[in-house]
């Protein structure tokens, strides 16, 4: 299975925009990059009156939708997956990065606003650096919001040599 780590922080702090410059900057330096969000809210994630959606209103447990360009996979589940069960369905990346997931066991790295309160989300013990446009007070690796080929680098380092 392919390294895993999650960005985590307040919502409206900027993960999604730092995950989209670090996608863009590790493929550059050659990288395959797989990205899991996730959706802690109760609503499909699926689009109401889709025909994938209406697939899966009908009775379908999987929905697939493919072209090709791409292709998407709607499934029906039990129960919320643990991180590891998603993860295991995810092939040829060389890394998984995502978003949320602040209490499962994978490394995370914290993005933090001042303009939203400079206490964190997950415990020190936890974090294996910050992202922030203001200073920390852990032992840690701390990186500005803009800095995205500096935590590339530093992912590279941890995860992918």
């Amino acid at each position: 299975m392919s390294p895993i780590l999650s960005f985590v922080g307040k919502s409206g702090v900027g993960k999604t925009t730092l995950i989209e410059k670090l996608v863009a900057e590790l493929k550059r330096r050659g990288y395959r990059i797989a990205v899991v969000k996730h959706h802690a809210h109760m609503t499909p994630i699926d689009g109401r009156g889709k025909d994938s959606w209406r697939f899966a209103e009908a009775g379908a447990s999987v929905a697939i939708v493919s072209s090709p360009v791409e292709i998407v996979r709607f499934e029906r589940v039990p129960r919320e997956l643990t991180l590891n069960e998603i993860a295991a369905q995810i092939v040829n990346v060389d890394l998984i990065l995502t978003e949320g997931f602040k209490r499962e066991a994978a490394p995370k790295i914290e993005v933090s606003r001042a303009a939203l309160g400079a206490d964190l989300v997950a415990r020190a013990d936890e974090l294996i650096a910050v992202v922030s446009d203001h200073p920390i007070t852990l032992n840690l690796p701390r990186f500005d919001l803009d800095d995205a080929a500096g935590i590339a680098g530093f992912i590279e380092g941890r995860f992918l040599r």
